[in-house]
């Protein structure tokens, strides 16, 4: 008895990307507008209970969470959240990864991607109002890539 073969792989992939050293530990970026967006998004969301910002790498930047939550933990799930939203964009041809949502039981993980080396992920509860989270948080995400590179 034989088992099927995969079919060959596509080849006209493209290289993987060459990422910069970490930003995790950065003593150049701007902490305290970093933390005011990260505060002042959650409290524009009824429901967020936190967001982190982190390197692609997984490694965490910063946070506005409270002590139930583990913010290491929280930037190397959006890390993995993040490789796999890239593997299907790229499978699909469909561009750039932007953003990623898991809905659990009891509450949603969303992952934005902040400039192509940074991450903003979010935890809410049930209720948290997921449109609104989609309005605001883009935006945020865009301000949070020009604190984080300015050039």
């Amino acid at each position: 008895m034989f088992l099927p073969r995969r079919t060959p792989q596509r080849q006209d992939l493209p290289p993987p990307v060459q990422l910069p050293p970490s930003l995790a530990g950065d003593p150049t970026l701007p902490y305290p507008a970093i933390g005011t967006e990260l505060h002042e998004l959650r409290l524009q969301i009824p429901g967020l209970q936190g967001s982190v910002l982190g390197g692609v790498d997984g490694l965490l930047i910063t946070h506005d969470v409270p002590d139930n939550l583990n913010p290491d933990d929280l930037a190397a799930m959006a890390a993995a959240t993040f490789g796999l939203g890239r593997q299907v964009s790229l499978r699909l041809g469909q561009g750039e990864f932007r953003q990623s949502t898991v809905r659990n039981e009891a509450g949603h993980f969303s992952v934005y991607a902040v400039g192509p080396h940074a991450l903003l992920s979010v935890v809410g509860a049930d209720a948290i109002n997921v449109a609104r989270l989609h309005l605001h948080a883009p935006p945020v995400a865009e301000r949070l890539a020009k604190l984080i590179n300015p050039h």
